[in-house]
């Protein structure tokens, strides 16, 4: 199967209208606030989107998103690879839209531009850098960090000190 890219705006309403589907791929490397991120830009993303009209008659792009990165593990320094898997699903809205509150939870909202396009490329980035961990780490078992002694500097022992109930539990004998 050819791999087609995945077109970076486009208009909801119309594309929502029509039932499309979009199957392709987002090269890693036009993806800048994720790629900053990465060890490595040389892949791609694998994006399905559907355009559809849900039964409160609101345009939903749904779809999914899936690439494997190279990240620096926080513990050893050492790159790590890490396969992100997103699904999501946007209604747009206007930046005036008072209808906010009506909006099911299941779906995020996506504001067009003045041209009332999205930008599809960049709702994938987003939700791509929402499924990064905050801190990447190998598993302890594979991180040469691991086998370091975790602890530094010399534990000096706290003489111990006196209770300062003590007096009230003698207090309570007599």
């Amino acid at each position: 199967m050819q791999k087609v890219k995945i077109p970076v705006t486009l208009d909801p309403v119309r594309a929502a209208q029509k039932r499309s589907s979009y199957d392709g791929v987002v090269p890693l490397k036009n993806l800048s606030r994720l790629s900053e991120q990465l060890l490595d830009t040389s892949g791609e993303v694998t994006v399905r989107i559907d355009c559809d009209i849900d039964e409160q008659k609101l345009v939903v792009l749904s779809g999914e998103a899936n690439c494997d990165v190279q990240l620096s593990c926080e513990r050893c320094r050492q790159p790590m690879n890490l396969s992100l898997h997103c699904q999501f699903a946007f209604t747009p809205v206007r930046s005036d839209n008072t209808a906010l509150d009506h909006i099911p939870e299941r779906y995020d909202v996506v504001v067009p531009d003045e041209h009332g396009e999205v930008n599809l490329q960049q709702m994938v980035e987003d939700e791509l850098i929402l499924t990064l961990p905050m801190y990447p780490v190998h598993d302890e078992s594979f991180c040469s960090a691991s086998d370091q002694l975790s602890s530094f500097g010399v534990v000096i022992d706290e003489p111990e000190k006196p209770n300062p109930f003590a007096v009230l539990q003698e207090l309570k004998k007599k």
